[in-house]
């Protein structure tokens, strides 16, 4: 399988944020205020998207927001390759952080980039997030 990550229209993010991050909220809720601001990242695998991510630079720092892999294609190192992409494209930056708002359910991948716990849990509806951050070095 030959995967691509290319940059993509937040329009083209839609769909995707919908079907795997919140299915049962309308389609508008996955959309985020900064989208046309943003940067969005898409993974092809043979022509499909199947994994999207939103970087949005703020303060000297690189937020990662809607980032989600069809169920299908996950845990066959589609998503480490967008979270790498998009840490690169901090460090290019030369950002001083790098940080997302993670599902808890998640947060072991995360934690293999080096993001660190910030905060204490916290909840949107009934799903648990933790506040996830990496320092980046010059």
């Amino acid at each position: 399988m030959r995967v691509d990550i290319a940059e993509i229209s937040w329009q083209q993010t839609m769909a995707l944020r919908h079907q795997v991050l919140w299915p049962d909220k309308p389609l508008v809720f996955c959309r985020v205020a900064e989208d046309e601001d943003g940067c969005h990242l898409g993974a092809f695998a043979d022509d499909k998207l199947v994994c999207v991510a939103s970087l949005f630079v703020k303060d000297n720092a690189m937020r990662l927001r809607k980032f989600a892999t069809l169920p299908e294609y996950q845990g066959q190192g589609i998503g480490s390759s967008v979270l790498s992409e998009a840490i690169l494209r901090a460090r290019n930056l030369g950002l001083a952080s790098f940080w997302c708002d993670a599902r808890q359910s998640a947060s072991g991948l995360y934690r293999r980039f080096g993001l660190c716990q910030s905060g204490e849990p916290f909840y949107k509806g009934e799903i648990a997030y933790a506040r996830m951050a990496l320092t980046l070095s010059p």
